[in-house]
């Protein structure tokens, strides 16, 4: 299912997307968000996935989006005003906040505007030692319009964030590490593999109780204390009944690794 721009492979339970114009930087085209988008959906609905990674070739993760012959750009140039009407439903950032599957960015190279949204719109971030996060929304006039102004907040505090987004800031990997927005930062060559062993921890573990805690995760970001320990309750009425759970048992009274089915 894979196109020239953007790359898309499964295997040992994992889905890895990769971003493949290098001569751009990266960047990310309108057909390339369709592509993205589809790639995530399905990834999610793959059985066998457990895990996605995303990440890029060359130097850079993703330097933003590529406006170039787009309707807005068209628009701009002829005086005209922009649309101000957009159907963000199935658009990539909405979709990925939206996954159950644990999604890893797999930070290659420098992401910049919507490729920085992207990487923090990831559940995991593993950063090369080289790399950098711009987010270079004010300076071009607009906001982080995929997810940052949501996202970062989150992440890193009202304060923190505010001073980033206001500033239009360049964040070096130590101090992304600093902050907590990545996991880890590691060698330049390292990236991808980190990214896939960290995948491979996740895929061993039972794929339905790990995406039912990310579902809870999600949901309890604005839930209070009850109502989510209540829908914590109804998530485990059906793992109860699960393969996996049964499994998960019989393999831990046996002293021996589980072999988890999804089911």
């Amino acid at each position: 299912m894979s196109d020239d721009a953007v790359l898309y492979e499964v295997a040992d339970h994992t889905a890895t997307i990769t971003f493949n114009r290098p001569e751009q930087q990266n960047t990310i085209s309108g057909p390339m968000l369709s592509s993205l988008t589809q790639m995530l959906l399905d990834a999610d609905a793959d059985a066998d996935v457990r895990a996605i990674i995303v990440t890029g070739t060359g130097k850079f993760f993703c330097a933003g989006l590529d406006l170039r012959g787009s309707d807005i750009t068209s628009n701009l140039s002829d005086g005209q005003r922009a649309p101000a009407n957009l159907d963000l439903r199935n658009t990539p950032p909405t979709v990925l906040h939206n996954l159950d599957t644990p999604t890893i960015a797999a930070i290659n190279g420098s992401a910049a505007g919507y490729g920085m949204d992207l990487a923090l719109g990831c559940d995991i971030r593993i950063m090369a030692d080289s790399a950098k996060l711009a987010a270079a929304f004010t300076a071009r006039g607009v906001v982080p319009e995929s997810g940052g102004t949501w996202i970062l907040p989150r992440l890193i505090g009202w304060s923190k964030a505010s001073e980033i987004i206001f500033t239009g800031k360049t964040l070096l990997a130590a101090e992304c590490e600093d902050m907590g927005l990545v996991s880890r930062v590691v060698n330049n060559n390292e990236v991808h593999a980190r990214a896939l062993e960290l995948a491979a921890d996740i895929a061993k573990n039972a794929p339905l109780a790990v995406q039912a805690s990310k579902r809870m995760m999600r949901m309890g970001m604005n839930e209070n204390f009850n109502d989510h320990v209540h829908h914590v309750f109804l998530q485990l009425l059906p793992l109860f009944q699960s393969q996996d759970f049964k499994e998960g048992m019989a393999s831990f009274m046996e002293k021996r690794p589980p072999e988890f089915k999804g089911r």
